[in-house]
């Protein structure tokens, strides 16, 4: 179980943090620059780690579900249900990068996403 927890908090931290570390960082300091490349790239790159991170999230959160015993939760039922939306979020962003309304839901969901996990765990 300590294994499977420590992979989902690992992964959550790349996806949360890496979002965190994008908004208040990385598009600030670009912001008004015309090159949008190095922002584009950076955000490609995180982009792939978002996608093997939140594989990792898949198979670890469905481990702890099954050994808690959790399949039956509601807390966890609207959790993948936001977690579907997300996820379709970001399929949509990639589609329309310059409607960046988008990254702002994304995190906000990511952000009640991680407190309904702190919810399950306790």
């Amino acid at each position: 179980m300590e294994f499977w927890r420590y992979l989902h908090l690992l992964a959550m931290a790349f996806f949360v943090g890496g979002q965190l570390f994008l908004v208040a960082a990385v598009v600030p300091v670009f912001r008004g620059d015309e090159d949008r490349e190095p922002v584009r790239a950076v955000a490609r790159r995180f982009g792939t780690g978002s996608l093997i991170a939140l594989g990792i999230l898949l198979i670890s959160g469905s481990a702890m579900a099954s050994e808690d015993d959790k399949w039956s939760s509601s807390t966890l039922h609207v959790k993948l249900a936001l977690v579907a939306l997300a996820a379709i979020l970001v399929l949509v962003h990639t589609r329309k990068p310059q409607q960046h309304a988008y990254e702002g839901a994304i995190f906000v969901v990511s952000l009640v996403i991680v407190g309904l996990g702190i919810a399950l765990a306790h």
